[in-house]
């Protein structure tokens, strides 16, 4: 009786050793962007957005330069146009070191939106300019022509902004 006894011992803890099988997680269908739309930019539009582009690029680099001129180059004491040696108020002082980083982060901004600037007019060179990036379709000319370095419709931009 004793064999009966230790098969049966056996036989229950082999079905409580064996892995469990785990449900195989299902994946999501990748959303693939529809196809591009058919309108696309003609030439004479990409001509204008182009230009459009680099006049932005220039002002961009004008005001990097203004503010690293104004703020990069001269001292806290130069920048406020005190140069004597007498000691100025704390205030005085948080209020120019607030005028500086200001003027620092709008600085950063502006390297921002030349990168921008820089990649919109690399996709007109390669002729991708004015797709959405995220469902390929075409980007409004309305939109383009309120910001020329967008990268998404305008659909697609609201989703984003809702996250």
């Amino acid at each position: 009786m004793k064999k009966k006894v230790n098969k049966k011992i056996t036989r229950k803890a082999k079905l409580k050793t064996k892995p469990r099988r785990m449900a195989k997680a299902k994946a999501k269908p990748v959303r693939r962007p529809k196809a591009p739309a058919k309108k696309k930019i003609n030439k004479k539009e990409l001509k204008f957005f182009k230009d459009l582009l680099l006049e932005k690029k220039d002002m961009i680099l004008e005001g990097i330069a203004h503010v690293s001129e104004d703020t990069l180059k001269k001292s806290q004491k130069e920048a406020a146009g005190d140069i004597s040696a007498y000691t100025y108020h704390m205030a005085d002082v948080a209020t120019d070191t607030y005028d500086r980083e200001f003027s620092l982060g709008m600085g950063s901004s502006e390297r921002q939106m030349l990168y921008e600037v820089n990649d919109a007019l690399k996709k007109i060179e390669e002729a991708t300019y004015g797709v959405c990036e995220d469902c390929a379709n075409i980007i409004g000319k309305t939109r383009l022509k309120a910001m020329p370095q967008a990268r998404l419709c305008l659909k697609c931009q609201q989703k984003t902004e809702e996250i």
